[in-house]
């Protein structure tokens, strides 16, 4: 679970990023964020992933109080998120089995769990067939599904996606976010930061506004209003 009690967060420039945030997000839940530039929104993601610490109020997630949190607990609590990056951030020299598996070796997995889980999550994201290709040898959409491949793999509770069809046209868009929906039934609680309020009207999931600060809108119809400044 995700969850942000009253949590504000000032950077040493002055700018107040946060003015007093509650939210919660429940295990296996979908949710939107939205808002315009400058909103919050990355402020939100790196305070999630333990980047940031709040300037006051309590973060919450999968069992870790990350405004107390002790800095070896960290990679602990970063193993429970995978995040999804806009600009995919893959490894282009590793094929795309291997950019999976560094994942898993990252935190120390053994290869026979390596070679079980990589194939399973290139299938879950309809890429068993490419995983001795290049990351430059696949289109724009089946980057994204590397990176969610990639996220997927250490089989976090939780996957946090910023802007993930924000290089992809209309229809590649609807193919990723219907895998993140395939993703989010089989039981992990998915949070889409995105600008693009066509795609979240397509998909009618529970959509969090926040706005200079603060969230003034919260709820389950799948549309929102707001002006990108």
């Amino acid at each position: 679970m995700i969850e942000f009690t009253n949590v504000t967060k000032s950077y040493s420039v002055g700018t107040k990023a946060l003015k007093g945030v509650s939210m919660q997000i429940e295990d296996g839940e979908f949710a939107f964020l939205v808002g315009p530039s400058g909103s919050g929104k990355s402020t939100i993601i790196k305070l999630i992933t333990g980047e940031l610490k709040p300037t006051s109020g309590m973060v919450h997630v999968n069992g870790y109080s990350l405004e107390r949190i002790r800095k070896r607990e960290i990679p602990y609590m970063r193993r429970t998120v995978g995040v999804v990056f806009q600009d995919f951030r893959l490894i282009e020299n590793k094929t795309v089995y291997d950019n999976v598996a560094f994942a898993m070796r990252v935190i120390g997995a053994r290869e026979r769990e390596i070679r079980e889980r990589v194939p399973y999550v290139l299938e879950l994201v309809g890429l068993e067939t490419k995983s001795r290709r290049h990351p430059g040898e696949l289109s724009g959409g089946e980057q994204q599904r590397l990176a969610i491949a990639r996220a997927l793999v250490n089989n976090p509770s939780t996957i946090i996606a910023d802007e993930p069809t924000g290089n992809l046209d209309p229809a590649r868009s609807l193919e990723i976010m219907s895998l993140l929906q395939e993703i989010n039934n089989l039981g992990t609680t998915m949070l889409v930061v995105t600008h693009e309020k066509d795609l979240v009207e397509r998909f009618p999931k529970r959509v969090i506004v926040i706005d200079n600060g603060l969230v003034v809108s919260d709820g389950m119809d799948g549309y929102y209003h707001y002006e990108d400044q």
